[in-house]
């Protein structure tokens, strides 16, 4: 697809001995926000698996050891949805590795001047009340936690 640009992110589907999901809730001043995977954008040349133990920290508190890949998933945005005027008119594929991990240190905290304002673990039943973003129910499925669509 020419005239589009991309960009790779990395994700985490992480939940507890109970079942809770850990999710931030997203925010954008003119996008809205919902409650996602934690996780974000891969810098250049950085490794995938790195990105995703780096973001999760950011927006958890928590550092975790990744056990595995769960899925990979692509969603195209319109050049007029992106919320970035610089690149206005040029949609954006956003391709997201969706990692699982396990928690190995830190402690529950909200990311500072980030694109998130807060963090929490959720029941399976309270996830499905919340205002979230479609990538959760994506993980959701690939992980087995919900039944597929």
């Amino acid at each position: 697809m020419p005239g589009v640009d991309i960009r790779p992110a990395a994700y985490a589907v992480i939940t507890d001995d109970e079942g809770r999901m850990l999710l931030p809730h997203w925010h954008h001043e003119t996008l809205g926000g919902g409650w996602t995977l934690p996780g974000g954008g891969v810098e250049p040349g950085e490794h995938p698996d790195d990105a995703a133990v780096r973001e999760v920290r950011e927006e958890t508190g928590y550092d975790v050891e990744l056990t595995g890949v769960l899925a990979v998933d692509s969603q195209v945005i319109p050049g007029d949805r992106r919320g970035d005027p610089a690149r206005e008119g040029v949609p954006l594929q956003a391709l997201r590795i969706i990692y699982t991990a396990q928690i190995v240190g830190g402690s529950l905290q909200t990311e500072q001047d980030g694109s998130t304002d807060d963090v929490g673990w959720h029941a399976p039943d309270e996830v499905e009340a919340l205002d979230r973003v479609s990538m959760v129910d994506f993980a959701r499925e690939r992980a087995g936690l919900i039944p597929r669509r």
